[in-house]
C-alpha cells in the first residue's frame, strides 16, 4: 500500500505454432506489460505478415464502429472473463460487407434528405424579409440584359448606396421599409454589373439568394418551400424508422463482430511486437509479482514447449525502465488521481497516496470549516459519485465527500453552521452552538489561528524531509541524502533557521510554538547555523566529491562562489516561503468567517423572506466560489510545499495488454 506493486520481468520463448494461443493468454488477463522485443528478431526474415494483419483488423474494427454509430448501437463488450481466440479475416469481412451495404443505402438517403431539408429551411429564411412582396423577382435572375441585386442593407448606408450607383443607369426599389435594415432591390444593365456589385458591397448589403428552381412571387415560392419541407420531413422520419429497424436487426451481430475484430486486433498488435526467430518468437514484458505464478501456469497449460525466464529486480535500486503499477483501492482513487496529476511514483519510491488521503481533507477543512456547508458538500459528492446528479463531477465525487467530512468536523471546532456563528445561531436558528476550539473570526483568535497554521506546516515539512531521507536511503543515494536540497544538511539548517525565527519573534502572538521550542533547546545554534549554512552553500561541491564527479568546481572560482551564494540565498528564501506558505490555511479560515459576515450584512437583521433568500444564495456562492479557491490552494500546498520535498515521480505507467478497454489498471 505504501509502495507500487512489486514487478517481475518475464521473457518467453514460444514455438511458432503456439503464438496465437499465447497471445490470447497474455492479452486476456490484463497483467502483462509488453516490451517491444522486435529488436531480438532476425532481419533476414523480412517484414512480418502480422503487421498487415494488425492494420487490416484495425481498419475493420473502425469500420464496424462507424456502422454502429450510424445505427446508434452502443459499443458493448461481453462480460465473460474468458477471451475468444483470434478470428480469421475471411470469417469477419463478408458479414461486415453485407451489413455495411444494407446500412449504407439508407444512411446515404437519410443524409441526402437532411441536406435538402437544411437547404429548403435556409431558403425559406432568406425569403422571410420579402415574403409579402408581390413582384416575381425570381424571373429577373434569368434576364439576359438586367443585373439584379436583392438584399438587406443598414438604413444608414442607403444614401451611400444611392450615391455609388448614381453614375450608372439603375432602378432602386425599397421593398420593405424598416428603421434598421430595410429590404432593397437594385436593377441595372448587365454591362454595369461590376459597378453595382462593388457599390452593394461597400454599403454592406447582405444579398438574399432566391431558389432558382422555384418560380413565382416570394409568397408563392414560400408556399412551395413549406410543402417541400413537410414532404422531406416525412421522408426523414421514414428513413430514421428504417435505421432503427436495422439497428434492432443487427445489434447482436454487430456487437459480436466488433468484439471479434477488437480481440483479433489486440492480439495481432501484440504479436507484431514479438521478436521473431526462425521457428520461435521471443516475448519480453513485466508482470506484477503477485500475478506471476497464475500467469505462468496458464502459459504452460497453453504451450507445453514454452520457455519462461523470470527476474524480480530489487526495489532499492534506480529502475526507471520498470513500469509502475499502483495499488488499486476504490476509496483512495481520488487521491491517486491527485498524485498522478503531479507525477507517478518511480519503482520502489514511497507512494504518498495515503499521506494525501490524510493531509488533503485536513488542510481543506481547516480553511473552510462549517457544519452546514460541509454536509452540503458531502451530499453533493455522494450524488456525483453515484451518478444520481452532477454526473460531470463523478470522478471527484468521493473527494467531495471526504472534504465535506473534514469541513463539517472543523465547523464543529469553529462553531459555524451555514455561516451562523455565536449569537447569530441562537437569534436566527433557535439553539446554541459554541466552538469546541475557537472561532477564527473573532479578533483575539486571528493570530492564534495563523500561528497554529504555521506550526502544522512546520510539522508537515519535517515529515517531508524525513520521507526524502527514507527515499534516498532506499536507493542508496548517499550524496543526495547528505547534501541534496532536501538532505540532512538542508534539514539541519532548516532547524537552525527555525531557531532563529523563534528567537526573533519571541513571545509575540504570531510566533510558532515549534520554532519557540527549538530556539529554547540547549544547543549552540549561533555556531551550528553558519556551519550548516556553509554546507548548504557548497552542497554542489560536496555532492561532486561524494560521487567522484570531476572537475569538482566548474566555471572558475569566482563564478563558483557567486553560484554557491545564490544557492544559499535561494535555500533561505525557499525555507521562509515554505514555512509562511501555510499561513494561508489560517488566513482562509479567517476569510471564510469574514465572507459569511458580509453575507449577513447584505441580508439585514430582519428575518423575513428576503433575509433567508440572501442567506441561501450567499451559502451557495461560498460553497461554489470559495470552495473552488480553497481546493486550488490545498492543491498548491501539496504540489509545491509538500510533495516537492520528497517525491520525484517520473515512473513509467503500467499499461498491460487487455481486451476490454474498461479493464482497470492492475
Amino acid at each position: 500500500m505504501f509502495f507500487p506493486k512489486e514487478m517481475s520481468e518475464v521473457e518467453l520463448i514460444i514455438p511458432s505454432k503456439d503464438i496465437v494461443a499465447v497471445a490470447k493468454v497474455l492479452s486476456g488477463h490484463g497483467v502483462f506489460h509488453q516490451v517491444d522485443s522486435t529488436y531480438l528478431g532476425l532481419e533476414s526474415l523480412g517484414p512480418s505478415v502480422w503487421q498487415d494483419k494488425a492494420a487490416t483488423y484495425s481498419a475493420l474494427e473502425r469500420r464496424i464502429q462507424t456502422i454502429m454509430q450510424t445505427l446508434g448501437v452502443a459499443e458493448e463488450y461481453p462480460t465473460k472473463a474468458d477471451a475468444e481466440s483470434m478470428v480469421e479475416l475471411d470469417a469477419l469481412t463478408p458479414a461486415v460487407n453485407r451489413i455495411d451495404e444494407e446500412v449504407k443505402g439508407i444512411s446515404e438517403q437519410l443524409s441526402t434528405e437532411k441536406k435538402r431539408l437544411e437547404l429548403f429551411e435556409s431558403q425559406l429564411r432568406q425569403l422571410e424579409p420579402i415574403a409579402d412582396v408581390k413582384v416575381e423577382v425570381g424571373a429577373l435572375n434569368k434576364s439576359s440584359y438586367l443585373h439584379s441585386i436583392l438584399g438587406v442593407v443598414p438604413a444608414s448606408n442607403i444614401s451611400r448606396l444611392k450615391t455609388s450607383i448614381g453614375r450608372v443607369p439603375h432602378v432602386f426599389f425599397t421593398l420593405r421599409e424598416d428603421s434598421q435594415k430595410p429590404v432593397v432591390w437594385v436593377l441595372g444593365p448587365k454591362s454595369n454589373a461590376d459597378v453595382l456589385d462593388r457599390a452593394a458591397k461597400s454599403a454592406y448589403l447582405n444579398p438574399l439568394s432566391l431558389p432558382e428552381e422555384f418560380a413565382g412571387t416570394p409568397e408563392q415560392i414560400t408556399s412551395t418551400l413549406k410543402r417541400e419541407i413537410d414532404a422531406t420531413k416525412k421522408k426523414i422520419v421514414n428513413l430514421e424508422t428504417s435505421i432503427l429497424a436495422l439497428a434492432d436487426k443487427h445489434k447482436t451481430e454487430l456487437q459480436k463482430l466488433l468484439w471479434d475484430a477488437h480481440v483479433s486486433r489486440v492480439m495481432a498488435d501484440a504479436i507484431v511486437r514479438f521478436g521473431q526467430l526462425r521457428h520461435t518468437y521471443v516475448v519480453v514484458g513485466w508482470v506484477p509479482t503477485a500475478s506471476l505464478e497464475n500467469l505462468t501456469t496458464k502459459l504452460k497449460n497453453t504451450s507445453k514447449e514454452v520457455l519462461i525466464e523470470t527476474h524480480t529486480p530489487s526495489r532499492n535500486d534506480h529502475n526507471s525502465n520498470i513500469p509502475v503499477a499502483l495499488n488499486e483501492n476504490k476509496w483512495l482513487r481520488p487521491f491517486k488521481e491527485l498524485l498522478t496529476t503531479y507525477g507517478r511514483p518511480s519503482y520502489g519510491e514511497f507512494d504518498p497516496t495515503i499521506l494525501l488521503a490524510i493531509s488533503f481533507p485536513l488542510l481543506y477543512g481547516a480553511m473552510f470549516g462549517d457544519i452546514g456547508q460541509g454536509l452540503v458538500m458531502m451530499l453533493a459528492g455522494y450524488l456525483a459519485h453515484n451518478r444520481i446528479a452532477l454526473k460531470a463531477l463523478q470522478s471527484i465525487g468521493l473527494l467531495f465527500v471526504y472534504c465535506g467530512i473534514s469541513v463539517t468536523f472543523f465547523g464543529v471546532m469553529y462553531g459555524s453552521i451555514f455561516g451562523f456563528e455565536g449569537h447569530y445561531v441562537h437569534d436566527y436558528l433557535g439553539f446554541d452552538l459554541h466552538p469546541v476550539w475557537l472561532s477564527p473570526i473573532h479578533g483575539e483568535n486571528i493570530l492564534s489561528v495563523l500561528r497554529v497554521a504555521i506550526d502544522v506546516g512546520i510539522i508537515i515539512l519535517f515529515l517531508s524531509y524525513l520521507l526524502s531521507f527514507f527515499n534516498n536511503i532506499r536507493v542508496k543515494d548517499w550524496s543526495h541524502l547528505l547534501f541534496g536540497h532536501t538532505g540532512v544538511v538542508a534539514f539541519l539548517f532548516f532547524v537552525c533557521f527555525l531557531s532563529l525565527l523563534g528567537g526573533f519573534l519571541g513571545s509575540t502572538p504570531i510566533a510558532p510554538q515549534v520554532a519557540l521550542t527549538i530556539s529554547q533547546l540547549p544547543l549552540p545554534f549561533n555556531i551550528l547555523t553558519p556551519i550548516f549554512a556553509l554546507g548548504l552553500m557548497f552542497n554542489g561541491l560536496f555532492r561532486n566529491i561524494a560521487e567522484g564527479h570531476k572537475p569538482y568546481i566548474e566555471g572558475g572560482i569566482a563564478m563558483f562562489l557567486v553560484q554557491s551564494f545564490m544557492d544559499l540565498f535561494e535555500g533561505v528564501i525557499s525555507m521562509l516561503s515554505n514555512t509562511l506558505s501555510f499561513v494561508r490555511v489560517g488566513a482562509f479560515a479567517v476569510a471564510h468567517g469574514g465572507l459569511s459576515l458580509a453575507i449577513f450584512a447584505l441580508a439585514g437583521e430582519e428575518a423575513d423572506l428576503g433575509f433567508w433568500i440572501t442567506i441561501a444564495l450567499g451559502n451557495i456562492f461560498i460553497i461554489g466560489f470559495e470552495g473552488l479557491i480553497v481546493y486550488i490552494q490545498t492543491m498548491r500546498l501539496h504540489y509545491y510545499e509538500i510533495l516537492g520535498k520528497f517525491f520525484h515521480g517520473g515512473g513509467m505507467r503500467f499499461e498491460p495488454l487487455k481486451l476490454k478497454p474498461s479493464q482497470e489498471e492492475a
